[in-house]
């Protein structure tokens, strides 16, 4: 920081002096003789700035608040200034703490800033500034200081914001380098900031402007910059894991600060699959800093060979207890191995194929798993799907061979085709409804669910084929299907029978189910396949 500001043209008038056989050193004494002489009259005609006096009132018209000190002391060499010691700042006399508490203030001019009204550095030291909720204090009426100051030095200090719920502790930033430079009431002054972040837990670094401050409105207070955010754990939140970092840029007012930016996640995983991937997204988004809001405008998320787009918002909820994650997803251009993967065990996802899909999901606040909170919405359309699991994949292609009337499957494996329907997740089990499929040979319709906690299926619905309905099997149960065969309603393409998938993800069953009414109550299959598109918020 600037040191004792020399007068204008100091250095001519040196070299004036010089010249007229003046040492250096008898320069420094002039200069230190007309400095002492300037602080004694200031101090004897009782314009002294660093004055108990006029410090406090500075401070207190500056804060809006009533201001205790344990003890103040000026200083004259080499700077003029003073120190205060046990300083507190109390905004409103019903909040539960003060606004302000700092543990030492040294306030440093200039001789000649004296003369121009302005202060050179101002250090914090023992910084703690508590931020009530929003709504619960009393309105700031601020005065404007004539006083500039060039630079506040506040690193090492505490902020806390307060929620709406007394019980809750307070949101904490840790701020290890805090330097404001230009403080004053006629434009923007220049921060530059390191703070660890509290959840998720990380390192932020910011520079940029901010101000001049809205008296009237302060969500119309400007501010713009560029952040860096390192190591920030997921593990925090509950479900998910992974180490992210984000860069990006900023711009607008406190109430609607526009963000363009990218993150990067090398290891990010939902701890239910503990599969982790290299997750990166960029996006565009704005922020409430009011409330503390994020309204997500578009990111674009890559993750293997998967590209999804969501927008959505991080918001708060009715009643004030935590913020509710509502995000819309789409996609055109995504595997289903990819998304399963996501959350199974398995080494390896039960499917593999293409997938669109668009949805809606609902992460809202609380310290339930993130299966058993998470609320999703939407459909969905595969296109050429394959069992990864042999047995699996066996069953679809005897399946398939038996209903076109052949005893053994030609190919290698039958590709599952058509397979659309809609799915609804609530606590933890995905309920699906119009879910269709075909492979050569058959087409089906179910509805069902499937428990993503402890894996289970249970499915049911209408199974059609083109060849007679006992091909599909052989042995003493193709014999007495045989026997059944006029007892199925026939239709052009063969007959139409109800059908159940059950068991769990690693041991699945399928079966005829003559008598299940739930699967006789599902449509039978049709061309006409059910929409894939998300249904509206």
């Amino acid at each position: 920081m600037s040191s004792v500001t020399a007068p204008p043209h100091s250095s001519n008038s040196q070299a004036r002096l010089a010249g007229r056989g003046f040492s250096r050193k008898t320069i420094l004494i002039i200069v230190l003789v007309s400095a002492v002489l300037l602080a004694i009259g200031l101090v004897m005609s009782g314009l002294w700035p660093f004055s108990q006096g006029p410090v406090i009132q500075d401070f207190r018209e500056a804060s809006d608040s009533q201001l205790q000190i344990r003890s103040f002391h000026r200083t004259y060499f080499p700077f003029p200034g003073c120190v205060l010691r046990e300083v507190v700042f109390n905004h409103d006399p019903a909040a539960s703490a003060p606004l302000i508490t700092v543990e030492k203030i040294t306030i440093r001019g200039t001789y000649l800033g004296l003369l121009s009204k302005r202060v050179s550095r101002i250090t914090a030291e023992g910084l703690h500034i508590t931020i009530p909720a929003f709504g619960t204090s009393t309105a700031f009426h601020t005065i404007p200081s004539k006083i500039t100051i060039d630079e506040i030095v506040a690193n090492g200090a505490l902020v806390d914001f307060d929620f709406h719920r007394p019980d809750k502790p307070p949101l904490r930033f840790e701020v290890h380098e805090a330097s404001l430079r230009n403080l004053g009431w006629q434009g923007p002054l220049t921060y530059r900031l390191k703070v660890r972040n509290p959840k998720p837990p990380g390192e932020i670094a910011t520079q940029g402007q901010f101000g001049v401050w809205d008296k009237s409105d302060p969500g119309q207070t400007p501010i713009s910059g560029e952040y860096t955010f390192e190591q920030a754990d997921l593990g925090v939140y509950h479900g998910i894991a992974g180490m992210l970092s984000s860069e990006g840029k900023f711009s607008g007012t406190l109430r609607h600060i526009d963000i363009a930016g990218k993150t990067d996640i090398p290891d990010f995983e939902v701890k239910s699959g503990r599969h982790p991937m290299h997750l990166t997204t960029d996006f565009t988004a704005y922020v409430d800093a009011t409330h503390g809001d994020t309204f997500l405008k578009r990111v674009d998320a890559d993750f293997w060979k998967t590209h999804i787009v969501a927008e959505g918002s991080i918001a708060r909820t009715s009643g004030g207890k935590g913020k509710t994650a509502v995000i819309d997803l789409r996609s055109s251009n995504a595997r289903i191995e990819d998304l399963l993967r996501m959350f199974v065990k398995a080494n390896r996802a039960p499917m593999s194929g293409s997938v669109t899909l668009q949805a809606r999901a609902t992460i809202p606040p609380g310290k339930e798993p993130f299966l058993k909170k998470v609320k999703l919405r939407g459909g969905f359309g595969i296109a050429g799907g394959i069992f990864s699991k042999s047995s699996t994949q066996e069953g679809v292609n005897k399946l398939s061979a038996g209903a076109r009337g052949e005893k053994d499957p030609p190919d290698p494996e039958t590709v599952l085709t058509d397979l659309t329907g809609r799915v609804d997740l609530l606590d933890g089990i995905s309920r699906f409804s119009d879910l269709s499929f075909g492979v050569p040979g058959v087409e089906a319709r179910m509805h069902g669910t499937y428990n993503l906690l402890n894996e289970k299926i249970d499915l049911r619905g209408q199974l059609q084929v083109d060849s007679k309905i006992s091909n599909t099997t052989g042995g003493t149960k193709s014999f007495f299907l045989k026997i059944m065969e006029p007892f199925f309603k026939k239709k052009k393409k063969g007959e139409i029978v109800p059908v159940r998938i059950s068991g769990t993800y690693g041991h699945p069953s399928f079966g005829l189910s003559l008598n299940d009414k739930k699967a006789q109550t599902v449509a039978p299959p049709s061309k006409t396949k059910p929409e894939t598109s998300a249904p509206k918020p």
